[in-house]
C-alpha cells in the first residue's frame, strides 16, 4: 500500500485526440533487448507528460527490461502526470515485471515553469525533453549543466536562436561526455540505415532531385476554458503557435527532411518556398500554416521539392524519393533501376531502438551526439524552409545560422502572452 501511496502520475495532453501512449507502442513490433539481466540500473526522468513524452518512457523501459527505472516526471499540467502514469499501466509491452520499473514517488513530481530544474537535480542518470519544441533549447541547456545524458525528441528548436544555443549546449555536452540521442527516426531504423547506406556507395548513381511528401489530414485541438490564461491556451494547443512547434514543417517534417539531408550527404544552400491557409483559416488555429511547397537547392544544383499539408478528407502521401543516374530509391527499404533491392532483413521499432542506442553509449562510455552531428542542421533546414514561405523570400543557408530571430517570449509564466499575427509573404515578418 505504501508502494502504490508513493506512485503518482504525469504527462502532457496526448498528441491525438483520445489516442493513448498504449495504442501508439503497441502497433509498433518488438525489439529484443540487447542487454542481460543484473546489470546496473539507469534512473531515468521525463521532461513533459504528453503522449509523446508516454511513449518515450515506455520506449526506455522496453529498450532494456528490467535495467531502467523510470523515477521522476515533470509538467506544467498535474493532471497530465495523473494521464501518463495510467497509459503507462495501460501499456501492453509493459504489462507484468516491467511494470515495476515505473517508481514515481510523490517527492519526485515536479510541476510549474520550473518543474525541470527541479527534475535535473535529481539523481537521474538520463533525462526525456518531450515538451513543445520551443521550450527545447531551456531544457537541454539546462541538462547538459547539470550534467544529465539526454534523449531530446525532435525538433530541437523552433527558431534560429535557438537552434544556436542547442548547438552550444550540444559542444559543451561532448566535453562532458555525455550522451544526446534525439527521436529522428529514421536514423535509428535498420533498414533506412542499410538503405541510405547503399545510396551512398553508389546504389543509384549520382543523385540529381529528390521529393518529400508528408500529404496529411487534420490534427486535434484541445479546445479553450475560460479559466486558462492566454499563455496556457497556447501551451495546451502547441501545435499551432510558431513559438511552440515550428509549424508543420519543423515540428513534424523534419523527420523527412532529415532523412534527405543524409542521403545526400549534405544540407541545402538555399529555400524558396510558398503556402498558406486554405483549410485552417479559424482564429483558434493561431498562427501555422496548413500548407506549403519548398524547393530546397542542395550543393551542385540538387533541387528537392517538399509538399505539406494538413488537410482533412484528402489524399494523403508520406514519402520521401531520390532519383540518381542509374536508379532511384524511397530511401527507407527500396532501390529501383540497375541495382534493383529490397530490404528484407530484421524490423525494428525505431522509437525503442533509438533508447538501445543511447543506453549502450551511456554503459560504454562512448558518448555520441545527434546534435552535433546532424540534428540541428535538420531543424534548421525546416525552419529555413518555413522562413522563406512566410517572407516569400528566398533564404539562403547563411542567413539562417546568422539570423537573429528569437520566437520564444520574455516571460512564460502562465498569464498573458502575445499574440502574434499570422505571416502574410511580402510584408514584414511578425515576431
Amino acid at each position: 500500500m505504501e508502494k502504490e501511496k508513493n506512485k503518482i502520475i504525469s504527462r502532457r495532453d496526448f498528441i491525438a485526440t483520445g489516442a493513448i501512449a498504449a495504442t501508439a507502442i503497441s502497433s509498433f513490433p518488438f525489439v529484443k533487448n540487447a542487454h542481460a539481466q543484473g546489470k546496473k540500473k539507469l534512473k531515468i526522468g521525463v521532461v513533459g507528460c504528453g503522449g509523446r513524452g508516454t511513449g518515450a518512457c515506455a520506449n526506455a523501459i522496453v529498450a532494456d527490461p528490467g535495467n531502467i527505472d523510470l523515477v521522476a516526471m515533470a509538467d506544467v499540467a498535474p493532471e497530465q502526470i495523473e494521464k501518463s502514469l495510467k497509459a503507462l499501466e495501460e501499456t501492453r509491452e509493459l504489462q507484468g515485471e516491467l511494470q515495476k520499473n515505473i517508481k514515481v514517488a510523490k517527492d519526485h513530481i515536479f510541476l510549474g515553469a520550473d518543474g525541470f530544474k527541479q527534475l535535473l537535480q535529481t539523481d537521474i542518470d538520463y533525462v526525456l525533453l518531450t515538451t513543445p519544441p520551443g521550450f527545447r533549447p531551456l531544457h537541454f541547456e539546462e541538462a547538459v549543466r547539470q550534467g544529465k545524458h539526454i534523449f531530446a525528441e525532435k525538433p530541437v528548436a523552433a527558431d534560429p536562436v535557438g537552434c544556436r544555443n542547442i548547438r552550444a549546449s550540444a559542444q559543451k555536452a561532448k566535453e562532458k561526455g555525455l550522451s544526446v540521442v534525439v527521436g529522428l527516426n529514421a536514423r535509428h531504423d535498420k533498414s533506412v540505415m542499410e538503405t541510405v547506406k547503399r545510396i551512398h556507395d553508389g546504389a543509384v548513381g549520382d543523385i540529381r532531385t529528390g521529393t518529400i511528401h508528408r500529404l496529411g489530414g487534420g490534427l486535434w485541438h484541445r479546445g479553450s476554458n475560460p479559466l486558462w490564461s492566454e499563455m496556457e491556451y497556447q501551451c495546451r494547443n502547441w501545435y499551432y503557435f510558431v513559438w511552440l512547434s515550428g509549424d508543420q514543417i519543423v515540428e513534424m517534417v523534419v523527420h523527412q527532411i532529415d532523412l534527405m539531408n543524409w542521403t545526400l550527404g549534405a544540407h541545402p544552400i538555399s529555400a524558396l518556398s510558398q503556402g498558406g491557409r486554405q483549410v485552417r483559416t479559424d482564429p483558434k488555429y493561431g498562427n501555422i500554416w496548413d500548407h506549403m511547397t519548398i524547393d530546397y537547392e542542395y550543393p551542385d544544383d540538387v533541387h528537392v521539392f517538399c509538399m505539406l499539408r494538413q488537410w482533412p478528407n484528402c489524399d494523403n502521401k508520406n514519402q520521401n524519393r531520390v532519383v540518381g543516374t542509374i536508379g532511384e530509391s524511397d530511401c527507407r527499404r527500396t532501390i529501383r533501376g540497375q541495382n534493383r533491392w529490397r530490404y528484407r532483413d530484421e524490423r525494428t521499432n525505431s522509437s525503442v531502438y533509438e533508447h538501445q542506442e543511447l543506453i549502450e553509449s551511456i554503459r560504454n562510455g562512448t558518448a555520441r551526439n545527434d546534435c552535433l552531428d546532424f540534428a540541428v542542421d535538420s531543424t534548421l533546414t525546416a525552419i529555413m524552409g518555413r522562413e522563406s514561405a512566410y517572407t516569400g523570400k528566398i533564404v539562403t543557408w547563411d542567413e539562417m545560422i546568422n539570423s537573429d530571430l528569437d520566437l520564444f517570449p520574455k516571460n512564460y509564466q502562465f498569464g498573458p502572452a502575445p499574440k502574434r499575427p499570422v505571416a502574410m509573404p511580402g510584408e514584414p515578418r511578425p515576431v
